[in-house]
């Protein structure tokens, strides 16, 4: 098929949806379709759609949808479409799932969060990451890393927050590797490096340093208000590295509801609690790194190419049905 995938990152874009769409490219790609990845669409005629945002593809699907009646489609919901847009603008959000042949959710608990009359176009595709390479030697600091861009949906700060709160004699420090999406978000993060010894803010880096980083660390923490399945849960399981996450569905839809390092979101009493105890009890960093370890198999790139042939199934079969020259 020829395919085209629209998203709002642009070429170059270290954020996660432009990583997504080069991702799924090449997992097309391998699977024999031919991909054409664009942040703008005019029109153009292709065999099926994949729209990244019902919110911010909405024009673009509107568009298609106009154009190329009898066309597949296949809408991606990211975080801020399931829990900020279809809040804040239902009508333009619920459109592009209403036009679509197939919903595409990031993590398990997507059905549970739209409503129930798109949940019979919904697909699941758990985002895939690469095996990373074993770190060599014992690790001899007690870093906890914290990876994602500085924005008010990632609440970057919180472990940081929470590292105030720890005992003197704790050796935690949290680095955190991200660009500030603000100057005020960059701001606060040189505020709280200034003030605070445990914290370190790396800006952005490129992913070599974030393997490194993340191969050094004890455990990663996910403290976002809102995920719609984050890839850095995908790489620190294939890494083998526990993970300490917010209550959030986007969190437990990757993870599994009995997952025990969840702390309750926007919560660094909660957060330095669950910190302490990975730092003062061995036992609770290894269940946490044999639970990670178990879900290593969902995220891998075979998984998710099998996942993204599935969805397109679905949205050929589902458009097919509706065209009366089949």
């Amino acid at each position: 098929m020829n395919i085209t995938l629209i998203t709002p990152a642009p070429p170059g874009s270290r954020a996660g949806n432009r990583a997504t769409a080069e991702r799924w490219s090449q997992l097309l790609e391998n699977a024999g379709h031919q991909v054409n990845i664009v942040t703008e669409y005019h029109g153009e005629p292709c065999d099926l759609l994949i729209a990244l945002h019902a919110w911010r593809s909405h024009e673009a699907v509107a568009r298609f949808r106009a154009r190329h009646p009898y066309t597949p489609l296949i809408v991606v919901l990211t975080g801020t479409d399931i829990y900020d847009y279809q809040l804040r603008f239902p009508d333009v959000t619920h459109d592009s799932m209403t036009q679509a042949d197939c919903l595409v959710g990031l993590h398990h608990r997507v059905g549970q969060d739209i409503p129930e009359r798109f949940t019979r176009k919904l697909t699941t595709v758990l985002q895939s990451a690469d095996q990373p390479a074993r770190a060599s030697g014992l690790k001899q600091d007690f870093d906890i890393c914290v990876i994602g861009h500085l924005r008010d949906e990632k609440d970057p700060l919180r472990a940081a927050l929470a590292a105030r709160q720890l005992p003197e004699a704790s050796a935690i420090r949290v680095i955190n590797a991200g660009k500030a999406h603000t100057m005020e978000w960059e701001q606060k993060a040189l505020a709280e490096q200034e003030a605070n010894p445990r914290f370190q803010w790396l800006g952005e880096v490129d992913k070599p340093a974030i393997q490194e980083l993340m191969s050094h660390s004890r455990a990663m923490v996910i403290s976002s208000v809102m995920e719609g399945g984050a890839n850095v849960v995908s790489e620190a399981c294939r890494a083998g590295l526990p993970v300490i996450a917010s209550d959030i569905s986007g969190n437990i839809g990757l993870l599994g509801d009995d997952y025990p390092g969840y702390f309750r979101v926007g919560n660094d009493t909660d957060l330095a609690r669950l910190l302490l105890r990975v730092e003062q009890s061995p036992e609770f960093l290894g269940e946490l790194e044999d639970r990670v370890k178990a879900l290593a198999g969902s995220f891998t790139p075979q998984s998710e190419q099998a996942s993204l042939l599935a969805a397109i199934e679905k949205a050929v079969a589902g458009r097919t049905r509706l065209n009366p020259s089949e």
